[in-house]
């Protein structure tokens, strides 16, 4: 925003942050929040603290301090700014979804050199696991996790010599003591389940192959009654749905046999492969920015098997039924892309291709995120610091979502 736009909207912007910000004890750190979505929100090229500052014309030190030492949680402010983004934007779908956060030096918490789909290769970087609030218009972050790879965990630690670095660093970067490595898709479960103590649930949870490929993670959603669509490898096996297990006669010794199935599961692909060309279905999910977003579809019912399917087997010693959808483009040899469904048997084709496609919204706000609203620009070197900088980064995208969806209001584009 110009100083211009900004001054048009000043009212609007101190309200909402006297709303965000009202669980903040003290006066002088709610000023400071709204001083920093302020600055977040104004033109500029870094939206690091100092730079800010300069901008706004008020003592970095004194955003520094309000980053980095003072006194306020960011949970309560976090739910607050979910409860608002589920009210705005009315969500169709939670992605579960993380972005990467280059970094030049190792004393920034989190960073290492790990794969950053942000950067499509292994590089220095952190990783923010983010639950976003979706529809074809509007998204908004709801809650937040900075991944801690192993190295930052001397419970992983080879040697005790590691370990006692590691301890060092964790010490530097004011890790707390729980604060331990856990796996992308715990971190992402952990923050449905934070969501869920608020009182929200997802529509249902969409993911790309990173989380839907591990059938822990789909489970997971599973066990807390949600419905997900998500990306996964082609190679994942499943049984047909009209497969039935079977239990072999008794023989009059030891245990009864179970029902299992005595058929072999294939992959995803090779399913795909045997409904052939023929059963693909042609469906137009959005208006793109060059015409209507179109190609071919195949949709079938499957029941992933998995390594350890037994604690997810029905009392008949059936697995779950779910749908596969694969997308398989007229030009193409064979199906490109892969999901898997829990929503009902009869939910509608352009549905199923609607919501496994609509992560697109992710990764075009994640770029207004980072280049527009300073994301990826924090550089203090604190967990605290990172975690209370993305939570004010969502607070203004937040905001220009609520100018953008109010037809009064004159917002930027």
């Amino acid at each position: 925003m110009t100083p211009g736009e900004l001054a048009a909207v000043r009212r609007r912007l101190e309200e909402f942050a006297a709303e965000m910000f009202a669980p903040l004890a003290r006066r002088d750190q709610r000023d400071k929040g709204a001083t920093y979505v302020r600055g977040l929100l104004l033109d500029g090229r870094r939206k690091s603290m100092q730079p800010m500052a300069e901008r706004l014309g008020v003592d970095h030190q004194g955003l520094q301090q309000f980053l980095s030492s003072s006194t306020w949680a960011v949970e309560p402010v976090r739910e607050r700014l979910a409860r608002r983004a589920v009210e705005v934007i009315a969500p169709q779908a939670w992605v579960v979804d993380d972005t990467g956060f280059v970094k030049d030096g190792t004393a920034s918490p989190g960073v290492a050199r790990q794969y950053s789909g942000t950067l499509g290769k292994v590089g220095n970087c952190q990783i923010g696991v983010s639950i976003c609030a979706v529809t074809d218009f509007a998204s908004c972050p709801l809650n937040w996790r900075l991944f801690l790879p192993p190295g930052w965990d001397d419970r992983e630690a080879a040697t005790p010599q590691d370990a006692a670095a590691i301890r060092s660093r964790r010490a530097r970067a004011a890790i707390p003591e729980e604060q331990r490595h856990r796996a992308k898709w715990r971190l992402a479960l952990d923050m449905l389940d934070e969501l869920a103590g608020w009182g929200l649930a997802p529509p249902v949870a969409v993911a790309d192959a990173g989380y839907g490929t591990n059938a822990d993670f789909r489970a997971g959603i599973d066990a807390r009654d949600w419905s997900y669509v998500v990306a996964v490898n082609g190679d994942l096996t499943a049984l047909p749905a009209e497969a039935v297990p079977e239990v072999r006669p008794y023989s009059g010794r030891g245990r009864h046999p179970l029902p299992r199935y005595r058929t072999k599961p294939v992959g995803l692909r090779a399913h795909v492969l045997a409904a052939g060309r023929g059963s693909a279905v042609e469906v137009t999910w959005r208006q793109g920015s060059r015409g209507p977003m179109t190609s071919q579809f195949v949709a079938l019912r499957v029941r992933p098997a998995g390594r350890r399917p037994t604690g997810r087997l029905a009392a008949d010693g059936s697995l779950p039924a779910v749908w596969l959808l694969a997308e398989w483009p007229p030009e193409a040899a064979e199906p490109t892309d892969y999901w898997l469904s829990s929503l009902p048997a009869d939910t509608d084709l352009a549905e199923l291709v609607r919501l496994a496609k609509i992560r697109w919204r992710i990764e075009h706000d994640y770029r207004e995120l980072k280049t527009g609203l300073g994301l990826d620009h924090f550089e203090g070197r604190t967990l605290t610091g990172w975690h209370r900088h993305v939570t004010l980064v969502t607070a203004a995208q937040l905001f220009l979502t609520l100018l953008r969806t109010d037809p009064k209001a004159a917002a930027p584009v």
